[in-house]
């Protein structure tokens, strides 16, 4: 836990006590986080899907971007015309 120092106001952090074989800990359990997500990605079909929502998103965003460079200052105009287009059709 932290303390706060009375004469500066900063945060003081006490240091743990490490065990020497700590390091070695927490290599094993990177090296078993590693395993384990490496193995969940091995499906095919997760990764298809993945990739194709990704690359729909990322098609969806790069249109917008370039519509919204095309209507420049007429770009608040299109979207109030939008919204009363759709809250005609409720």
């Amino acid at each position: 836990m932290a303390e706060i120092d009375p004469d500066t106001n900063l945060k003081i952090r006490k240091l743990t006590e490490l065990k020497p074989t700590a390091a070695e800990e927490y290599q094993e359990s990177m090296v078993n986080r590693v395993d384990y997500f490496s193995k969940q990605r091995d499906s095919t079909f997760n990764s298809f899907v993945e990739n194709t929502i990704v690359n729909s998103l990322k098609i969806l965003l790069d249109l917008k971007v370039k519509v919204d460079e095309m209507l420049g200052d007429n770009k608040e105009k299109v979207h109030d015309m939008i919204d009363k287009l759709l809250l005609l059709g409720l």
